[in-house]
């Protein structure tokens, strides 16, 4: 049974490297909306250590770090639920993920996404609440392979990890370029190997009229275009864990990280990504909460449920990381006797360009959904930025930013998923229900 009258809001990326100071101008305001909801959301992309641990051989684009007492400024904030599962999660291999699930333990926050093996990261978190219970099931699209957590067997533990979702892509082309690709291929013998391996039985055969290169499926068509489906095992385990949430709950949150895009804009979430949060909703979830790409992507209402494609970023720090792994360094051609701010001043290319520089990473709302008689009523957007080219000092903390003209962009992206957001006097938007 669905509770009645709840609100619950939440929040795009928590990409936090150090403390959120105790009192800044804007952050009392800020919390007195996140804490107006029962269950109020957030995703940690960090890992938590104090530098103790070996980096990994693979990041998400940094190595993130934080020490634990950022928990306590999350729920100082009002936020009592989290995903942990994103491309930063093995940040500090396995050993960094453990920490930080022990982290979270002793600091009293229920967390999905992540685990100690498979069942354990795909399994739903609950909250506890005077409202009801609240379950949190979570996903991450954007991950390295090797990040993917393993399933317990009766003679195997399990392996530490996220809980993946992959998706499968096919490039449609036409006879013609069919016929170069071919020509291609035979002439460098680019899948020799894989073509050996599956006369050998070691790979699966390919389906008739595709053609593979290493890991890029092609078909003719009368068109070039590009699809992605979701990956159906992976499909099967999260709609697995709505189902079992469904009988142990009275409202279910899916959140999925996803830096995937269709087409050519940042905005556009993939095909899949739709795929995924139209068949949650299906399986019986009551909202679906996307991050990933660090700026927003469309809100879409289906079925009576909140879809928020992105909601980029509550927190960036992208540049306060104190020193890195050896690689880091050596990836710009530098070495660990440089600091970082040499480090992030060649990948920034002399600080143009990057996170930092994209006016859309510092913009984002904080939805607030009320829910009234079990249906969702009203829908208010907070928007708040985070102090783009502000000082180092205060730059990526947030703050609400009331009658942002950015909202203007939301609104237009989200329309052709027959979405209406105005804004109100008081200079929070909401979406027409």
């Amino acid at each position: 049974m669905k509770i009645k009258d709840m609100d619950f809001t939440a929040v795009g990326d928590m990409l936090i490297q150090r403390r959120i100071p105790k009192q800044y101008q804007g952050l009392d305001e800020l919390c007195a909306f996140i804490q107006k909801g029962d269950l109020r959301y957030f995703n940690l992309e960090t890992t938590i250590n104090r530098g103790e641990l070996w980096g990994n051989q693979y990041s998400g684009g940094s190595w993130l770090r934080a020490d634990e007492k950022v928990l306590e400024d999350a729920k100082r904030i009002g936020f009592n639920m989290l995903s942990f599962a994103n491309n930063h999660t093995l940040d500090f291999s396995h050993w960094g993920l453990l920490k930080t699930i022990e982290a979270l333990e002793a600091h009293d926050i229920p967390h999905a996404g992540a685990g100690r093996n498979l069942a354990e990261a795909a399994a739903p978190a609950y909250l506890d609440t005077g409202k009801g219970r609240f379950a949190l099931v979570s996903a991450c699209a954007s991950f390295e392979p090797s990040a993917m957590a393993g399933a317990q067997s009766r003679r195997y533990i399990g392996r530490p990890g996220l809980n993946g979702l992959r998706h499968e892509e096919t490039y449609v082309v036409t006879r013609q370029q069919m016929e170069t690709l071919r020509e291609i291929v035979q002439a460098t013998h680019m899948n020799a190997r894989d073509d050996i391996k599956r006369n050998e039985g070691y790979l699966p055969p390919l389906r008739e009229g595709t053609l593979k290169l290493k890991t890029l499926s092609f078909v003719e068509g009368s068109a070039p275009e590009r699809k992605s489906t979701v990956h159906p095992v992976d499909m099967v385990r999260v709609e697995k864990a709505i189902y079992e949430a469904e009988f142990q709950s009275d409202f279910i949150v899916v959140s999925i990280h996803s830096h995937e895009l269709s087409g050519m804009q940042k905005e556009n979430p993939d095909t899949f990504l739709v795929e995924f949060a139209h068949r949650c909703i299906d399986a019986g979830a009551d909202a679906v909460v996307g991050t990933g790409p660090h700026i927003l992507r469309p809100i879409e209402i289906y079925r009576g449920c909140p879809i928020f494609y992105s909601l980029g970023d509550f927190v960036l720090q992208n540049e306060n990381i104190p020193y890195g792994p050896e690689e880091f360094y050596e990836d710009y051609g530098l070495n660990s006797d440089s600091t970082m701010r040499e480090l992030f001043q060649k990948r920034s290319n002399n600080f143009t360009r990057g996170l930092q520089t994209d006016r859309r990473a510092f913009e984002s709302v904080v939805p607030l959904c009320s829910y009234r008689g079990g249906e969702l009523k009203h829908l208010l957007l907070l928007p708040i930025e985070l102090g783009f080219g502000g000082p180092r000092s205060t730059s990526g903390l947030p703050r609400p930013m009331l009658g942002a003209d950015f909202i203007e962009r939301l609104s237009s992206m989200s329309s052709p998923y027959g979405t209406n957001i105005v804004m109100r006097d008081d200079g929070i938007a909401e979406v027409v229900l």
